[in-house]
């Protein structure tokens, strides 16, 4: 049972899974072709996996700009400085008046709540959505840890989501960022199955819930095709827009 479990494990670790194409119809909302959102890919992933979601989005008007984090083998701390020196590059190019928009997938949210909570220029992302972002902790990072004390080591970024490490990232509510969350609950993946409460086979619906967001919302999808949806898309866009998923 043990080897079963450390195969499991390895596999979140080093795996990856072929994505959901996209849907053919996006809500189109009109007049925002100068506003900017800024894309963060998830653990183990790159900014490849944000490009659907990209599509979706500058085909209802905005820019994208998509960035690469080493999010497999760096703590959560040393993306979120990377992702930091991005986004200045890029307030730099827009008018100071400005505000930008960001999204994130699993790991990528926490690399956008860590820039919220830490960076003097927080205050110019308007809205910001996290898509199956684990704010509470991934169970199976803490599972991973307990198996194996090297592997959290050499995948450094697994040690950053191990529950008890989420609060040394010193996140907080920001004051002038609008925050919604989306999760999914399609907890058909295979190492979905060491998950006890209702997942999307890597993250459990109640770890990105946190009291401090601003919308919150669940769809039936799982945690490699739920950025690849178009109704994730809408709803992505209905905060920008509204700041609410309703």
């Amino acid at each position: 049972m043990r080897i079963l479990i450390t195969s499991l494990v390895l596999l979140f670790a080093l795996g990856s899974c072929k994505n959901s194409g996209p849907a053919t119809q996006i809500d189109r909302h009109d007049g925002k072709e100068h506003q900017t959102v800024v894309l963060v890919h998830g653990y183990n992933h790159d900014s490849r996996d944000m490009r659907v979601l990209a599509g979706f989005l500058e085909e209802s008007g905005y820019h994208t700009v998509k960035v690469d984090l080493p999010l497999t083998f760096q703590h959560v701390e040393d993306s979120a400085k990377l992702f930091a020196s991005t986004v200045e590059e890029i307030l730099s190019g827009i008018p100071e008046d400005q505000t930008i928009f960001m999204v994130g997938h699993s790991t990528g949210g926490l690399v956008i709540r860590y820039f919220l909570s830490h960076h003097p220029q927080s205050s110019r992302v308007g809205r910001a959505v996290l898509i199956a972002t684990p704010n509470q902790g991934s169970s199976l990072a803490e599972l991973a840890g307990e198996i194996s004390d090297l592997l959290v080591e050499t995948f450094a970024t697994l040690n950053s989501l191990r529950p008890e490490n989420i609060s040394k990232l010193g996140l907080i509510d920001p004051q002038h960022t609008q925050v919604g969350a989306i999760a999914g609950n399609k907890g058909n993946l295979v190492i979905g199955q060491l998950l006890e409460k209702e997942n999307d086979g890597r993250v459990e619906v109640h770890s990105v819930f946190y009291p401090g967001l601003d919308a919150f919302t669940v769809v039936p999808y799982n945690h490699h095709e739920i950025h690849y949806k178009i109704e994730t898309a809408n709803l992505v866009i209905r905060f920008f827009e509204t700041g609410s998923f309703d």
